[in-house]
């Protein structure tokens, strides 16, 4: 029997949750889904410019868990940039920050001071 999952943390929400193109119509068949902890290594590494190791030690997993979830998340933008599919942010086993665990780091790797509410909608967090 595999372990069970552990919640990843996550410092907020993205901003916006649907990207894509603007000038086609858009079918259900043509989006794309990355999860919320997806996201957050790309935002992390390619963004904040943290390591994987970093990485690994701010969302309290793994740096090989990492890596996969990062390549995972790399391979979405792709598909959604060269072929024009819409890539759609939701789901995935994450925690959010709430600004006052250990593991926060302030401005620089959590970005819960951005004045955003949080509320519960269907077993997730999403935007208010």
């Amino acid at each position: 029997m595999p372990r069970p999952r552990k919640c990843r943390r996550v410092c907020c929400l993205p901003q916006r949750d649907i990207y894509g193109p603007l000038n086609v119509p858009i079918d259900e068949e043509d989006f794309i889904t990355m999860t919320v902890d997806e996201y957050e290594t790309i935002r992390l590494i390619d963004l904040e410019g943290f390591t994987q190791e970093e990485c690994a030690n701010q969302m309290n997993i793994a740096r090989t868990t990492v890596q996969g979830i990062y390549n995972d998340a790399r391979r979405k933008l792709a598909e959604s940039l060269v072929n024009g599919r819409v890539l759609r942010i939701e789901g995935g086993d994450y925690k959010l920050c709430n600004g006052f665990e250990k593991f926060c780091g302030g401005p620089r790797c959590c970005r819960h001071d951005c004045n955003r509410n949080f509320v519960k909608n269907e077993d997730k967090d999403v935007l208010k």
